[in-house]
């Protein structure tokens, strides 16, 4: 998915919900943050960060109903999504088993293509956080590229972990599996260049 698409999902958000604000989580929350770390002349990201075709959003009012009428309007299997190849995921707060504050911390993404309608994208460090706690294999590439690229600081992360709400001892147990996570990537980095410290 690239930007101007992801745009295109908050405008198409917005006109049905009613609504001149959306949050959107999951990997393509990661997107404009890319443009603004790119630098000039803008740095190639890995294809990792653009691979899925899909976009989580929350409405603002976290209505459970305006989920389910992004789900059947732009859905997976919907016209939308067969009309132009992607699609967005109507989700809930309680998705994203991110850190106290993460709203405060999105990227206000709004632009012409979004007509008025802003999309806040979730901060990396609370994406790396909410997709550790999700434990699912499929994310550690993207997870290991966020390291590799410095899209995320181990320090950021770390201090982060002890503000999820309600976490459980076992959950609690992340904060070393993130420690191991950022030590491996370093080490395998090492490795390719003997010339990193």
């Amino acid at each position: 998915m690239t930007e101007e698409q992801l745009e295109h999902l908050i405008r198409s958000s917005g006109a049905i919900l009613g609504d001149s604000e959306i949050l959107i989580i999951g990997s393509q929350s990661i997107l404009p943050w890319l443009r603004k770390w790119a630098g000039k002349p803008p740095r190639a990201w890995p294809g990792v960060f653009t691979l899925s075709t899909e976009a989580d959003i929350i409405p603002i009012d976290n209505d459970s109903k305006k989920s389910d009428l992004i789900d059947g309007v732009l859905g997976e299997d919907s016209y939308f999504h067969a009309t132009y190849g992607y699609f967005a995921q109507g989700v809930s707060m309680e998705t994203a088993r991110a850190p106290e504050g993460w709203q405060a911390r999105c990227y206000p993404l709004k632009s012409e293509r979004t007509q008025g309608v802003v999309g806040y994208c979730m901060h990396p460090a609370d994406l790396f956080i909410a997709k550790t706690m999700a434990g699912r294999p499929k994310d550690g590439p993207f997870l290991d590229a966020m390291i590799e690229h410095g899209i995320v600081e181990e320090s950021t992360v770390l201090h982060l972990v002890p503000k999820i709400p309600n976490c459980t001892p076992q959950e609690q147990v992340v904060r070393n599996g993130i420690r191991g996570r950022f030590r491996k990537v370093k080490k395998d980095r090492g490795r390719a260049d003997p010339g990193i410290e």
